[in-house]
């Protein structure tokens, strides 16, 4: 079988379920990209540019982070929103908000220690030379930030990366509910046990033409800061 046919027919054809599923799908990640890089970012500068008590104790945490499992960060997520859990008055368990919150939890350790590792690159007498000048603390972190500017996409690369594809958290929390929570992942893992694999196929080429797309897009971008460089 022609499984890019069936993936083209699939999106083409008007699955009205496909495209629900492809829309959650980019809906969950964006958003849980976008609060990965709100929180993550300033904190990767501010443990880069700063020498604190506990700094190394904060780097190994975000070290360990960066290669957590996810499911493990699924259960985690399950027991805080479960009914006896400390969070379960939200109601959040089995809906995308969980999905989301499970996300942000895997891909912040990555967003912060990329930037981190951007900030720290950036020549220290650059710093030096913006205080001299009068720069405010503020002042001073944009100036190093937009300077590590090529490493902070990089950054939100990996984050964008390490969610869209992983299938453990957000099965847990989200519970694969048709209609309701079901992304590309836990939509391939359900076909596959049921034995749809020409299905299970096209939708994993669904997903690596997405996933594709949006990184050529960032590494476009990528290519046009190192030129404003």
């Amino acid at each position: 079988m022609n499984y890019w046919q069936e993936a083209i027919d699939l999106l083409v054809g008007g699955n009205s379920d496909v495209w629900a599923i492809i829309i959650l799908s980019l809906q969950v990640s964006g958003l849980a990209l976008v609060v990965s890089a709100i929180i993550g970012v300033p904190l990767g500068s501010l443990i880069g540019l700063h020498t604190f008590p506990g700094r190394q104790l904060v780097i190994a945490i975000v070290y360990t982070g960066m290669g957590f499992p996810p499911v493990v960060i699924g259960l985690a997520v399950f027991l805080l929103l479960s009914r006896s859990g400390p969070l379960g008055f939200l109601g959040w368990l089995f809906t995308p908000s969980a999905m989301v919150l499970a996300q942000v939890i895997l891909a912040l350790p990555l967003v912060i220690g990329f930037t981190m590792s951007a900030v720290l690159a950036v020549d220290p007498a650059l710093r030096t030379q913006i205080r001299a000048l009068g720069a405010s603390p503020t002042q001073t972190t944009l100036a190093v930030l937009w300077e590590a500017r090529v490493g902070v996409l990089v950054a939100l690369i990996a984050g964008f990366g390490g969610i869209i594809s992983e299938v453990g958290a957000v099965m847990l929390v989200g519970g694969n509910i048709q209609g309701s929570t079901r992304v590309l992942t836990t939509a391939i893992v359900l076909e596959t046990r049921k034995g749809a694999f020409d299905v299970a196929i096209a939708l994993a080429l669904v997903l690596l033409g997405i996933t594709f797309v949006i990184n050529l897009a960032l590494l476009q971008l990528q290519g046009t800061l190192l030129k404003a460089k």
